[in-house]
């Protein structure tokens, strides 16, 4: 299959992680201008230079073609090198109306539960779903804490052959860290029964960017910060959810990005 120059707006940029194959790794996920779903694995984002780095909300034009060695439908294989990006990230201004607009021409689920369905029947495994009631935020403390010293010495290589820093001293100052917590979200959808509950790990670029963040300022305090954004403002929004499927387990889902737009007022109706 032969590579397409497609544009694709930004949706969804996990936090980076190693992998066997390809070393440092984030999963890419966007929408084309028809409201189709794409996957882009793997893109070594911190290595792609400076014009070629793009953000959450914008636009690019890249050559991709469909994974070969990936059959989940929405996977595609992305030429980094062709990366351009076109104008500025699309604003929150007047109510995120811009933004919405371009979510409103993709499928929402109105659960996960929907969402499992449409994966066991269809093969869907990247799909938006709204939120509904966010019933706990889980912080625990992960498995490993740190890189093994293989992974640490294969990550430093890979940052120099890519010339992302100059020597390996460099590298190893800079080299990604390793988030030490877990976090996941349960919530559960009006239409699911009452006393079910989804658990789902969120692997959002932005929540590890927050806890590096919080936990410079906050130090071992940070926990109340990090829960006062995620655990209290995303859910006042009309929070929405674009989930998508582990290659290596078909059936087990992350939460890939968290998309927050502000709550619409209820219309009222004049009686009298």
């Amino acid at each position: 299959m032969a590579f397409q120059r497609t544009r694709i707006l930004i949706l969804c940029k996990t936090y980076p992680s190693p992998s066997a194959k390809n070393i440092e790794t984030s999963c890419v996920a966007g929408v084309t201008p028809d409201g189709r779903l794409l996957r882009l694995y793997p893109v070594p984002f911190r290595l792609l230079s400076d014009q070629s780095q793009f953000k959450k909300w914008q636009w690019i034009d890249a050559d991709i073609e469909k994974a070969r060695d990936d059959h989940r439908p929405e996977s595609h294989r992305i030429r980094a090198d062709t990366i351009s990006l076109l104008g500025d990230p699309i604003p929150t201004t007047d109510s995120w109306a811009a933004r919405r607009a371009q979510l409103a021409l993709v499928s929402m689920f109105d659960s996960f539960t929907a969402l499992e369905r449409a994966r066991v029947e269809h093969g869907v495994t990247l799909g938006l779903v709204r939120a509904g009631s966010i019933l706990a935020l889980d912080i625990t403390p992960a498995r490993q804490a740190e890189w093994t010293e293989e992974e640490r010495q294969k990550l430093i290589q890979q940052q120099v052959q890519g010339d992302l820093f100059a020597n390996p001293e460099a590298a190893a100052l800079r080299t990604l860290r390793k988030l030490p917590f877990d976090f996941h979200y349960r919530f559960r959808a009006s239409s699911e029964p009452a006393g079910h509950e989804n658990r789902l790990k969120i692997v959002d670029w932005e929540a590890g960017a927050l806890y590096w963040n919080v936990r410079q300022r906050h130090g071992d305090a940070w926990q109340p910060a990090f829960r006062d954004k995620f655990g209290t403002q995303l859910p006042a929004s009309d929070l929405q959810f674009l989930l998508g499927t582990i290659h290596r387990f078909p059936d087990q889902w992350l939460i890939v990005s968290v998309i927050y737009p502000p709550k619409q007022p209820q219309a009222s109706f004049d009686l009298g």
